[in-house]
């Protein structure tokens, strides 16, 4: 399809089907065989609005066929449709009566990237996280039943099957299966996550097609014996049973799910729209929890696309007719670039050195560790938890682990932090990526939260550095330092705000730096807000000859450095803190805690994010809105000036 498209707008002629269809109630007047016309549409829609303005494109695409029928079959918004981490819902937000605003997707006061029940009553739950979807879903479908609703409401779980393999999802899943819930699990099989699937759960679903035949052959039967009347929704469970019974003895394999006592219906071609309908009308009303098992493949319908998933998972922007992704020359280096060459440097110097990461090779540049050390790297897949606690295992017999994940996702594993780290003291090193602010990824994927939530652990050390050498020289000290170690930086690139090391050296811990002397106002940084604060100060003195300013990078949030502070409080100069997080629980309030228990009493304005979630937009629109780029910063300072 690559070549067939051209650089258009989405305008009327291009799109006669789509452009009548402004709620799914107008997809429902079309006749079925309408349908794969619609998807076609759908999709070059999709090419052309995601060349120009960037999204997740490859999932999307993938599931286009899926969202139709979903929309065709079901009375939603009544019936409930669940997305899974949301990657796959553009045309799902298409369909629901956004087409026209499409163009607004994941910037500052548009659309939400990913389903957002304050935007649509058709997104019915929050997805940003994967493997959600199920225990919402089954949720959902708990409280219709004991609120007899009427009509009955239908309720689908749409989860990928790298989603699937999250612990999240087999609870949910136990609990479905022991649950008289009338909940539609639908499987969107496409042998990927972001990165290529890992794992035995996902070589057993690329494998399940062994029995395609016996499936097909066994709901043909089953339907024709319910039209006959010989079978009902109460005999069901024995049925179920004595059909899972006979298919092992048949196929000398178990299918996991109805292992579980869940009616299990598929594989099936997922990009088969009308025979998507039927099977979907067939088994929308059978009692009791169902999965349906789709094979899609991810980039569909886009040649670039489908030849290497990985990359066009979010390729920023293309040229629709070639597939050329068009990218912005940058001179400065990647923070997740400088932890990855900087890992396998220190992994070179010390076998006990290994990588962990979930689902995000590429995307935190663990992909460069396993290169250079295959069998010292795991990608454990979409399972955090796991993720750090076996870290914590391979800490306890002797290895230096190095776990990257995002700062958003990493919050799932909170206890596992605790528990099965901090308490044992063990060395395990948490990179941080996507670190405050991520832009327009949105409210679910910001790293608000990871000074707080760390900062109240016992014995971790909480660290974030200033610019990319920085970086490097904490993994350093964290590669020689006892105790669980945390290191968060931000998405993108930086620059040094010195003159790089040619032979970086490790940082004491605990330990600030003092980046300019004054003693009119104090400010302290934590992370890559120094560089704004350098420049908000050198505009305020500039004005202001006859005001100094002192400026302090923490480095280090736990244990803080009391000398700076002390120093900061014996001044009575007042103090600005800026950080890249929530104000709740991060540097600021760290610093008037010690304020406060050592008695002093200074004036204090902490500069982060405030206390609410934060939307979508570029990452300088949202710190010009918190009010913690250098504009902000300046204008607090000048205020603190002009009130003396």
């Amino acid at each position: 399809m690559a070549d067939a498209i051209n650089d258009s707008t989405p305008q009327a002629p291009l799109y006669p089907l789509l452009n009548g269809i402004d709620s799914p109630a107008d997809l429902r007047k079309l006749p079925v065989d309408k349908l794969p016309a619609v998807c076609e549409e759908l999709r070059r829609f999709l090419i052309a609005s995601l060349s120009k303005n960037p999204g997740h494109f490859a999932s999307s695409m993938g599931a286009v066929e899926l969202t139709v029928a979903l929309h065709y079959v079901f009375d939603t918004p009544y019936d409930r449709i669940v997305w899974d981490v949301g990657h796959q819902a553009y045309g799902h937000k298409i369909l629901t009566g956004r087409r026209d605003r499409f163009e607004t997707n994941r910037t500052l006061g548009g659309l939400s990237g990913f389903p957002n029940p304050a935007e649509s009553p058709y997104d019915t739950f929050t997805a940003g996280h994967a493997s959600n979807s199920i225990s919402a879903a089954l949720g959902m479908a708990v409280a219709s039943q004991l609120k007899t609703d009427e009509p009955k409401r239908n309720v689908v779980a749409v989860i990928g099957d790298a989603s699937i393999s999250g612990g999240l999802a087999f609870e949910g899943l136990n609990n479905a299966a022991n649950s008289n819930s009338d909940i539609l699990i639908i499987l969107n099989d496409n042998d990927m996550s972001i990165d290529r699937n890992v794992g035995s759960l996902n070589s057993y679903l690329a494998h399940m097609t062994t029995s395609k035949a016996y499936n097909n052959f066994r709901y043909r039967i089953y339907r024709l014996l319910r039209k006959l009347r010989i079978v009902s929704d109460r005999s069901r469970g024995k049925i179920l049973r004595f059909n899972n019974s006979l298919k092992s003895l048949i196929t000398n394999e178990q299918n996991i799910f109805e292992g579980l006592n869940i009616r299990y219906f598929g594989p099936f071609d997922g990009h088969d729209t009308e025979n998507l309908v039927n099977v979907l009308r067939d088994i929308k009303d059978m009692s009791g929890p169902r999965i349906l098992h789709l094979r899609t493949v991810k980039g569909r319908g886009y040649t670039p696309a489908e030849e290497d998933p990985a990359h066009w998972h979010a390729p920023g922007r293309f040229n629709p007719a070639t597939g050329e992704r068009i990218t912005s020359p940058g001179e400065n280096p990647k923070y997740q670039d400088v932890f990855g060459k900087t890992l396998v440097d220190l992994a070179s110097k010390d076998p006990k050195v290994v990588g962990i990461t979930a689902a995000m090779l590429s995307g935190t540049s663990m992909i460069m560790m396993q290169k250079a050390y295959p069998d010292r790297t795991f990608d454990v897949g979409i399972s955090e938890g796991h993720a750090v606690t076996f870290a914590g295992g391979l800490a306890k017999d002797g290895m230096r682990p190095f776990v990257a994940i995002y700062s958003s996702f990493l919050q799932r594993a909170y206890d596992h932090i605790i528990h099965d780290v901090a308490i044992q003291g063990l060395p395990v090193v948490f990179a941080i990526d996507r670190a405050g602010i991520v832009g327009e990824d949105g409210v679910t994927h910001h790293g608000a939260f990871d000074l707080a939530y760390l900062r109240s652990i016992p014995g971790m050390t909480v660290t974030a550095p200033r610019d990319p050498q920085y970086l490097r020289r904490l993994m350093l000290t964290a590669a020689s330092t006892e105790g669980p170690f945390s290191i968060r930086y931000p998405r993108g690139s930086g620059r040094n705000l010195e003159p790089a090391e040619t032979s970086p050296t490790p940082l004491p811990v605990g330990k600030g730096e003092c980046m300019r002397e004054g003693s009119d106002l104090t400010v302290i940084t934590i992370g890559t807000v120094a560089a704004d604060a350098i420049v908000a100060i050198d505009r305020l003195m500039a004005e202001n000859p006859d005001i100094s300013v002192a400026h302090y990078d923490m480095i280090f949030l736990s244990p803080i450095d009391e000398e700076i502070l002390a120093k900061a409080a014996a001044s009575g100069a007042p103090i600005v803190t800026v950080e890249d997080g929530t104000v709740k629980g991060g540097l600021g309030s760290a610093v008037v805690e010690w304020l406060t228990d050592h008695d002093f009493h200074p004036v204090v304005r902490r500069l982060g994010m405030p206390h609410n979630f934060v939307s979508q937009g570029t990452v300088a629109q949202l710190k010009a809105i918190c009010g913690y780029d250098a504009d902000g910063i300046y204008s607090t300072l000048k205020s603190l000036i002009s009130s003396r």
